[in-house]
């Protein structure tokens, strides 16, 4: 049974960081792309970032270039989204996905909210 969890999600004032994490658990890394949307009140769930383990190929919504960097560890199976610079606009559940071509898997989602 696959599950991702996240976590690391909160307040913080604009200008300031925070780190997600998404731990993953029954599914082979390699195999799957992952990665982070976001759904802020009001809108349409949107792609963040995303990362491709066997080319480590890494894609950024232009919103977020510069300011939010995607990492991993395969031997924790782990994901990390670390945001820098964050702006009220970032304020979003933030949901961790995994895809192949066969399934999608999705996290229960963390809140961030960025004060002004």
């Amino acid at each position: 049974q696959v599950q991702l969890v996240e976590s690391g999600g909160g307040l913080v004032q604009a200008g300031g960081s925070l780190t997600l994490s998404c731990a993953a658990s029954g599914l082979t890394f390699s195999s799957y792309t992952m990665g982070w949307f976001r759904q802020a009140p009001g809108k349409e769930r949107e792609f963040v970032t995303s990362i491709s383990w066997n080319s480590g190929r890494t894609y950024y919504a232009d919103s977020v270039k510069g300011r939010f960097t995607i990492s991993g560890d395969n031997a924790k199976n782990m994901v990390y989204l670390q945001m820098n610079n964050l702006k009220p606009e970032d304020t979003a559940v933030y949901y961790c996905y995994a895809i192949s071509r066969l399934r999608a898997y999705w996290g229960q989602g963390t809140q961030v909210t960025v004060s002004s």
